[in-house]
């Protein structure tokens, strides 16, 4: 080890040893155990430092600390001493949580294995395919719980390697299908609640083109023809064409604008009261006007600003993303304003009532209990009663998972664990900026 930033290097001398038997020319070098190893150019002890900077670093960065402490060390000489560090072996948990990362999106994904009891990384396979997570839980008997997250690849590799082996779906994954589902709600309902805050709705050329698709789309529905027929017809997406089915009426097709607050904002008034004394004032001598008032932008963000219809009314001050956020928050987080807001909106029309009790009855769900798949049960049936397609679709989804769904909602055990070490894997991705392999990247996984 360095001495005062300075690089030591230790001689040792040791006896070679004959071999006594008659007629063997074989001879052995004396050990120094505990301070050398064999093949070995560093001591025990600066190797194992050396293993835990590259454990954390390794490649380029694994050499540049070591360099700074008067320890030379190649990167490639880092990498061979990396991925000699000894990986973890264990016997296969009851528990394990299964998910895949991406090691270059949308091209090639891999699958990480870990114990979902205490959190232990087991394998990193290197694709998320069926039939290798099959070959992987056949080659280890021994686990009754997966913990996972929607996807179908997992689900069918799990019921073909472990027919018996009980699927707990991911809690954080079933919350987000239900916030993303509300927030549709949201936006299908903007014209009751932009009524209630006087707020603008879309009227423009756009606006038009919608509710003529919406026409063509149920149009065709009504004949018999299929949505991916129609998404054909009208040279449509066909997840276009089922967001138009989904809207039992036109009406429910505007949307409210999506206004932030803009360099014109503080001269509306100046701009109606001019405009309304002169309708055909020019927009060039309202910006010179707007100009002298301390207005900092450009001539064409004017333009904008009133082709938009921004000038003739007031911005919505909540957005559909932003109701959706106070609906699905705790309430004890919401502030008295927020409440009386959130309760006059909720009160525009009978379907935002009701999607409001849908999303608060189901939040309890989400803390496992032994009652909940029942509740779980009553819930989809009191959301099936009311007339808010979105949640309908969210709850067959939960449907075509319901024993992974009710597991979630019944046990304790959780996919969590697993998103935490992809959260990890980025890091350890970033740090090599693509350029480690998967078996560097599988070790470094692996070692925690």
């Amino acid at each position: 080890m360095p001495v005062d930033e300075r690089r030591v290097v230790v001689r040792v001398r040791v006896r070679r040893l004959v071999c006594p038997t008659c007629g063997c020319c074989r001879t052995f070098r004396e050990q120094v155990p505990g301070v050398l190893e064999r093949y070995q150019r560093r001591t025990t002890r600066l190797t194992r430092q050396v293993k835990a900077v590259v454990k954390e670093l390794a490649g380029r960065a694994g050499t540049r600390l070591p360099a700074m402490l008067a320890v030379g060390l190649p990167r490639r000489t880092a990498l061979r001493t990396l991925l000699r560090v000894p990986l973890p072996v264990g016997r296969v948990p009851r528990v394990i949580g299964v998910d895949d990362f991406a090691l270059r999106r949308r091209h090639r994904y891999a699958t990480v294995i870990i114990n979902a009891e205490t959190h232990e990384r087991i394998d990193v396979l290197p694709d998320r395919t069926a039939d290798m997570l099959e070959t992987w839980l056949r080659e280890r008997p021994g686990v009754e719980v997966v913990c996972r997250d929607g996807s179908a690849t997992c689900a069918e590799a799990i019921r073909r390697a472990l027919p018996d082996a009980v699927q707990v779906a991911d809690r954080w994954h079933v919350w987000h299908n239900l916030c993303e589902a509300a927030l549709s709600e949201v936006r299908a309902h903007s014209t009751c609640w932009a009524a209630v805050l006087d707020a603008p709705i879309y009227d423009r050329p756009r606006a038009q083109t919608t509710l003529e698709r919406w026409h063509q789309v149920h149009g065709l529905l009504d004949q018999g023809v299929g949505p991916l027929e129609c998404a054909r017809r009208l040279q449509l997406a066909l997840n276009t064409v089922k967001r138009y089915a989904r809207a039992d009426r036109p009406e429910r097709m505007p949307r409210v604008p999506k206004y932030r607050a803009g360099l014109v904002d503080p001269y509306r008034e100046h701009l109606r009261n001019r405009r309304a004394e002169d309708p055909a004032v020019p927009v060039k001598h309202l910006f010179e006007e707007i100009k002298a008032l301390g207005f900092t932008g450009c001539l064409n963000l004017l333009h904008k600003y009133i082709n938009q219809g921004r000038a003739d009314a007031d911005r919505s001050h909540i957005s559909p993303r932003g109701l959706a956020r106070m609906l699905l928050a705790r309430p004890d987080n919401l502030k008295t304003e927020q409440h009386e807001l959130l309760t006059k909106l909720t009160a525009a029309c009978p379907e935002m009532t009701q999607l409001a009790a849908g999303t608060r009855d189901f939040a309890p769900l989400l803390t496992p209990h032994a009652d909940n798949a029942d509740a779980l049960t009553r819930w989809a049936t009191q959301v099936g009663g009311a007339a808010l397609p979105h949640l309908h679709a969210f709850t067959r989804g939960l449907e075509r998972d319901r024993d992974a769904v009710n597991a979630a909602l019944t046990l304790p055990y959780s996919n969590s664990p697993t998103e935490g070490v992809n959260a990890k894997t980025k890091r350890i991705a970033r740090q090599t900026h693509g350029r480690a392999g998967f078996t560097l990247l599988r070790h470094r996984i692996l070692l925690g």
